[in-house]
């Protein structure tokens, strides 16, 4: 058992259940029913689902690989293609976030924080 992966995927799984409770409500019901474009409009219907793939996936992978019922001579490296991955979107967030002119933007825009947890618990694991 790999603690640090272990408590990675569980943040990763209470991200995915948040993203589908609070980001379906809160994010896609309201973008669905604004009046844009229909393309644009299922463009980003469909990003929330990539989104909703990768959280299911990481989630499955780093509780999987922590627990160790899942065993492989890749799991050091997909474990660390995961932690980037997060990395990458705390960063992005953060900087959009930051730029974004919402006020106290870097606070609800916050699902940083969770990526954070998760890219530095992966990695310390792998």
């Amino acid at each position: 058992m790999n603690w640090f992966i272990l408590i990675s995927g569980v943040v990763c799984a209470m991200t995915t259940i948040g993203h589908f409770a609070v980001g379906s409500r809160d994010f896609l019901a309201p973008m669905l029913a604004a009046s844009i474009e229909p393309v644009p409009k299922k463009v980003m219907h469909c990003v929330f689902h990539y989104v909703s793939a990768f959280l299911i996936l990481s989630s499955v992978f780093l509780l999987g690989i922590g627990s160790g019922v899942i065993r492989s001579d890749g799991a050091s490296l997909l474990v660390r293609f995961i932690s980037i991955n997060f990395a990458a979107f705390a960063v992005w967030q953060i900087a959009i976030a930051a730029t974004s002119g919402i006020p106290n933007g870097i606070f609800k825009l916050f699902q940083w924080v969770f990526f954070v947890i998760i890219a530095v618990t992966a990695w310390l694991g792998a």
